[in-house]
């Protein structure tokens, strides 16, 4: 459904408090919002007071990873007498995610003032918003944004009257969801092909250009200046759950519920709360069969895994999955898990960037074994395979795409074995997949 929606009383709208709201989109909408106060308070503060205070506040990457925002702050260098950059990743590629873009389309502003100070806490010299080429609407509601920003003085030699220069650039892709992964975006800011570069060295040490560079997502930059007006102890305080799992989350919900959309939850949220209170459940006379959590790289749950799930950070990983990108894929009775699992390890095959061998051959032998399996030729020693496969992808290669491929593959085996026997042993109806 997206936005406007109505806000469920189990939402805590926070990024999205103004989702929906055209006026919003423009300079003069945010100010009247209360928009830039957190940046003029950012101008006032040292450096380091903004990183603890972030640090206090429990803020956790929302890109997928889910690392300390605050901790990853602090590892930048301080006085090296060298430029710094800030890389926002607007690349929201993940199957099943689409929580950035609303963010993008509805509270552009949300954003430019994360990214500043953000740029202000790691005294970085210019912030790369790269931003995914097919976001047509997004990417020229952005650049509105950023246009207005400088015209009002927010941007530029001196921000907000401070003497202090915050420079952003909307740097757009071409289509490539490698370029999500954090060092193939900086090889392709750069002008380079996209493909994931061995750390170490790390970014904070040499990152784009050569330059100490910290990279983080839309909604985690998005964030901030709630964090920076509502104070850390406050957004710590928003959590149903574990202490490590603090503040909202956006939730890209779609599939065979009754109300796909972007959804902000307190994480900790029941999972099953989330599925059946604020999306409305199932379509009637149908059963839930397995949730995708965070977008489509991550382990399949089951229903009973979900039964007892908080949407939380750990939680989830205790549950045998990941929170991720909060791109959640929910599926019913109807769903052939087999032909799912197919379709992704097809996109994966499709978007390696055939640098590393393991990934390379891996997505694409796993995609034909799993086409052979729907054609009905498959033999029973094609499940061990997979599996084989599976492991000569994991932690093997130079980024996480043919982790991200095994995932479905081995939890689908693992935990929906019997849509696998039902290939073997002829019961389903043959699949002929076209190319």
């Amino acid at each position: 459904m997206g936005y406007p929606h109505p806000i469920h009383p189990k939402e805590t709208p926070v990024l999205s408090k103004h989702f929906g709201e055209v006026a919003a989109r423009t300079y003069a909408g945010w100010v009247e919002r209360g928009g830039y106060a957190a940046l003029r308070k950012a101008l006032g503060m040292a450096p380091d007071d903004i990183i603890n205070e972030v640090k206090a506040s429990g803020l956790r990457g929302r890109g997928g990873a889910g690392f300390p925002t605050g901790m990853k702050w602090s590892f930048m260098p301080k006085d090296d007498g060298r430029p710094h950059y800030l890389c926002c990743n607007a690349d929201e590629s993940e199957p099943g995610t689409f929580k950035d873009r609303e963010i993008l389309r509805w509270t552009p502003h949300a954003l430019i003032e994360g990214c500043a100070i953000a740029q202000l806490a790691i005294r970085a010299a210019t912030t790369y918003i790269y931003i995914r080429g097919e976001f047509t609407e997004p990417y020229h509601i952005l650049r509105r944004a950023v246009d207005e920003a400088y015209a009002n003085g927010v941007l530029g030699a001196n921000a907000l009257g401070s003497g202090k220069r915050i420079d952003i650039v909307v740097h757009r892709g071409a289509g490539a969801y490698i370029c999500g992964e954090e060092t193939a975006m900086m090889n392709s800011i750069e002008g380079r092909r996209g493909n994931p570069r061995i750390k170490p060295p790390f970014p904070a040490v040499a990152g784009l250009f050569g330059m100490p560079t910290t990279i983080n997502n839309v909604e985690t930059l998005a964030a901030v200046p709630a964090i920076i007006n509502g104070g850390a102890a406050w957004y710590s305080k928003l959590s149903l759950s574990s202490p490590k799992s603090a503040g909202t989350k956006l939730i890209s919900v779609c599939g065979h519920v009754q109300r796909p959309g972007t959804y902000e939850i307190t994480l900790g949220l029941p999972m099953k709360e989330l599925i059946y209170d604020l999306c409305g459940g199932l379509h009637p006379g149908r059963t839930l069969k397995a949730v995708i959590p965070g977008g489509a790289s991550v382990p399949i749950m089951t229903p009973e895994e979900v039964e007892t799930c908080p949407t939380d950070y750990e939680g989830i990983v205790a549950h045998g999955s990941m929170l991720g990108s909060g791109g959640m894929i929910v599926m019913d009775d109807t769903t052939d898990l087999v032909y799912v699992i197919m379709r992704l390890a097809r996109f994966f095959a499709h978007e390696s960037c055939s640098q590393c061998t393991n990934c390379r051959e891996g997505t694409a032998w796993t995609t034909r074994v799993l086409e052979r399996l729907l054609a009905g030729e498959g033999k029973a020693s094609d499940l061990d395979l997979l599996l084989d496969l599976a492991e000569n992808m994991t932690g093997k290669t130079i980024c996480v795409l043919s982790d991200s491929c095994a995932a479905p593959v081995v939890s689908g085996i693992q935990k929906f074995r019997a849509d696998f026997d039902a290939c073997l042993n002829g019961s389903r109806a043959v699949v002929t997949v076209g190319a």
